[in-house]
């Protein structure tokens, strides 16, 4: 069920998400930052990488009108791109198909077994982790680092979760908080609810998008190994982690109709899942209040943070992107920053950034909306 994106894959949220202008802190760059970590003005950018790099960049480009190259082309060798923004009419129908089914997943729920009904929610819990914790906190911002098994366990979860791979998630959440709420933003919020919740992905990319992504710095995600797997065998661990296992294991394990597994397990779940992730690029940039910074779009949104599992402090994630916890509030509802604490614990997460406090009361007294 994976739609076509505006210029090769649908790409990640939070925006993502995957997944995402922002107000970091210039004493707390990252791997890549301009303004702010992962940005992208760091060592390299715009150069574009080795030409061994270049395939592994252009990967999934298959017609003149695909073209994924947004580091190492050549000038000569760049292909046009739409003045408009057509309409993907793959994406369209897909999503519709995809919507409807779940929409029918929801009479089979008093039908399901209650084991069915708690696999289906922690294939959820497992699928936004390998957004929030995975593609967002790790990969896109850099604010901890992982051992090399919670980096696998976070790139299968990524798979699940189907919203590109992690270095395409990556670097478009990257666009997003450089050149948040302008046309390089892949899900602008100026333009409306929808087109930043869905209807990003109705259109080929505005070609700011595609120009501005071309100059940032990802030599990080290209020196991970995993990255570079996972990459390479997207289609392969798709299969696997979004469809095979949540929809084999209730059937095979206790009995549920093959059926009921399908619907519930996947399409159910995966749906609701995307939604919650978009949630982050509309609701969480429209609707609430701004303690950080009142000059931004990103707001605070408790509802956003039930379904994002801890992603919905948004003006403060903009206003500290290099913050592992993403929020103010630590253990009070964030359910990402409680497992990477727990990873922390058992020594698989380490070097995790936080915001000083002082920095937090001085940003909120310079900058925020008196909310907090």
């Amino acid at each position: 069920m994976k739609p076509e994106s505006s210029t090769e894959r649908p790409e990640g949220v939070i925006g993502a998400a995957v997944p995402p202008g922002s107000s970091p802190s210039p004493s707390m760059p990252g791997p890549g930052a301009g303004s702010g970590p992962g940005a992208g003005s760091g060592p390299g950018a715009g150069s574009g990488p080795a030409p061994e790099k270049a395939a592994f960049l252009r990967k999934g480009a298959e017609s003149p009108r695909e073209w994924t190259a947004l580091e190492g082309i050549q000038e000569g060798d760049r292909r046009k791109v739409p003045a408009r923004q057509g309409i993907v009419w793959r994406n369209v129908i897909l999503m519709a198909l995809l919507h409807f089914g779940a929409l029918y997943s929801l009479t089979l729920i008093p039908k399901a077994q209650l084991l069915t009904l708690l696999w289906a929610y922690l294939c959820f819990l497992l699928t936004a982790l390998g957004v929030t914790a995975g593609a967002h906190r790790l990969w896109s911002h850099r604010s901890y680092k992982a051992k090399l098994p919670l980096r696998i366990f976070l790139a299968a979860a990524n798979s699940m979760a189907f919203q590109n791979d992690i270095f395409e998630w990556s670097r478009d959440h990257r666009v997003h908080h450089k050149y948040s709420e302008t046309n390089a933003d892949p899900h602008n919020a100026q333009r409306g609810f929808f087109f930043a919740h869905i209807g990003w992905l109705f259109v080929r990319k505005h070609h700011d998008v595609i120009e501005k992504g071309r100059k940032l710095d990802l030599t990080d995600l290209l020196a991970d190994p995993v990255v570079r797997l996972q990459r390479k065998y997207y289609k392969t661990t798709v299969l696997l982690m979004c469809f095979a296992v949540p929809t084999l294991v209730p059937w095979y394990v206790w009995g549920e109709s093959i059926w009921n597994s399908y619907f519930l397990a996947f399409i159910l779940r995966y749906t609701i899942s995307l939604n919650v992730t978009w949630l982050v690029n509309s609701a969480a940039h429209m609707y609430g209040n701004r303690p950080f910074d009142k000059h931004i779009s990103p707001r605070e949104n408790p509802f956003v943070t039930l379904g994002a599992i801890g992603e919905g402090f948004h003006n403060y994630h903009h206003t500290f992107p290099f913050d592992y916890s993403a929020s103010e509030f630590g253990l009070k509802f964030n359910p990402t920053t409680w497992f990477i604490d727990f990873m922390s614990w058992l020594g698989l997460a380490t070097e995790l950034k936080r915001a000083p406090k002082q920095m937090i009361q001085a940003r909120k007294e310079r900058t925020g909306d008196g909310s907090a």
